[in-house]
């Protein structure tokens, strides 16, 4: 049976917007933290900072492996640079117009919006890593196996605070740290799992 074909030039363009959001993912985290209050969830950002550093890098030499140039400008960087340029913006009008409970919810959303578009990057390397053979297919698989954790871990537990942190800004009670948290859950099912358990954790 022969593997999927895959269109090479669609690859460089991922690769290079992957490096764009993640150079932009370090900024939103930087941001984000100064807008955290919650000393759990800051402690968790300082970490999600720290690994998106090396996710960069893990990007770059990806690229490199392929003769692809990691720093290379193509129409599609400019569109994820704008995005998270905007999400740092969001925070930034956050701070100014708003209490500091109030930032911290807008900066969990935006680290929910810029952990998307990072973990479906990841998402859709794994599967173009599944149609390569060669050294192509090693090095996108080396890639994706060394990230992919770490953004399920990043998008889920980002997700479980948001809601719990808005939860409990509407006067509800709220699992503080979150479901996601607590269960250390790395899948989408473990993620639901986690908050049909909520109400057990309150």
């Amino acid at each position: 049976m022969t593997k999927p074909r895959y269109d090479k030039a669609q690859l460089k363009d991922l690769l290079l917007q992957m490096m764009e959001t993640e150079l932009g993912g370090e900024q939103v985290y930087r941001t984000a933290l100064t807008c955290a209050i919650n000393g759990d969830l800051k402690k968790e950002w300082e970490e999600y900072l720290d690994e998106t550093r090396s996710h960069q890098n893990v990007v770059r030499m990806a690229c490199e492996s392929l003769g692809i140039d990691a720093d290379e400008a193509v129409p599609s960087r400019l569109v994820v640079r704008h995005i998270g340029q905007s999400l740092v913006k969001a925070m930034e009008l956050a701070k100014q117009g708003g209490g500091p409970a109030a930032a911290q919810l807008v900066a969990c959303e935006c680290v929910v919006h810029a952990e998307t578009k990072d973990h479906a990057n990841w998402e859709l390397l794994g599967k173009v890593a599944q149609a390569a053979s060669g050294p192509v297919g090693q090095a996108l698989k080396d890639a994706h196996d060394k990230v992919e954790k770490d953004e399920d871990h990043h998008l889920y537990h980002t997700k479980g605070w948001c809601r719990e942190l808005w939860i409990e800004s509407l006067g509800m009670p709220a699992v503080l740290p979150p479901p996601e948290e607590v269960k250390q859950v790395e899948t989408a099912i473990g993620a639901s799992r986690a908050e049909q358990q909520r109400s057990k954790m309150l």
